[in-house]
Parts: C-alpha cells; structure tokens; sequence
C-alpha cells in the first residue's frame, strides 16, 4: 500500500513557477514509477509528466508541457517533484500524483494503482 500527499499548489500569475511536491508512504517506493496528472474543471483528467522508478529514471511529457515543466524524484525522501515554470492559464487544475507498480514510466492512467488527494494550480491571466 503507498499512501501519496500532494502540496506546492497556490495561486500563481501567468509566467510565474510553481513546485509540486508529492511525498509518499513506504518503504518501497523506489518500486514504484510516478505521475503527474490534472484536471481541469468541466475536463477529463489528462496526463502530464511521468518519471520511471530511478531516481535518475527515464521521463515522459505531455506536449503541452514540454520545456516548461520538469519531473524529478529523490528515492531517499520518497518525493517526487513537478517543477512547472513559464505557467499559463490553462495550466489551471488541480494536479495529482499517482504510482504504478514497475519501471517504465505511462501516461496511460489506468496503470496506476494508488492516488494522491490532489492540490489546486491557479493561474491567473
């Protein structure tokens, strides 16, 4: 069982940065590859960052936010980290993080296994 807490989130202007910060329970995390999603009021979740269960682990980014945003994980403090910058409107959603058993990093939803409870981006215009 891993337990996930996201924080970081706020209100933010667009241009601005913002860090995600999502700890996890367990002594097992380092089995675990992690995600990011979001989900935007109104929308279906989407996909945005992936990282494989390394802590120097392959990475995968949605296009939308690809060369603003970075995905790390530190295996020793089971945290992983979404480093979003030049941040636009749209960006506004409430972000998870989630964990997939194995290696390889998705961005299919349906491969993670356990969820975090989410923390709100706002980005104003």
């Amino acid at each position: 069982q891993v337990q996930l807490v996201e924080s970081g989130g706020g209100l933010v202007q667009a241009g601005d940065s913002l860090r995600l910060s999502c700890a996890a329970s367990g002594r097992t995390f380092s089995s675990y590859a992690m995600g990011w999603f979001r989900q935007a009021p109104g929308k279906e979740r989407e996909f945005v960052a992936a990282i494989g269960a390394r802590s120097d682990g392959d990475t995968y980014f949605a296009a939308s936010v690809k060369g603003r945003f970075t995905i790390s994980r530190d295996n020793a403090k089971n945290t992983v980290y979404l480093q979003m910058n030049s941040l636009k409107p749209e960006d506004t959603a409430v972000y998870y993080c989630a964990a997939a058993t194995g290696v390889r990093p998705s961005p299919m939803s349906h491969m993670y296994e356990y969820w975090g409870q989410g923390t709100q981006v706002t980005v104003s215009s």
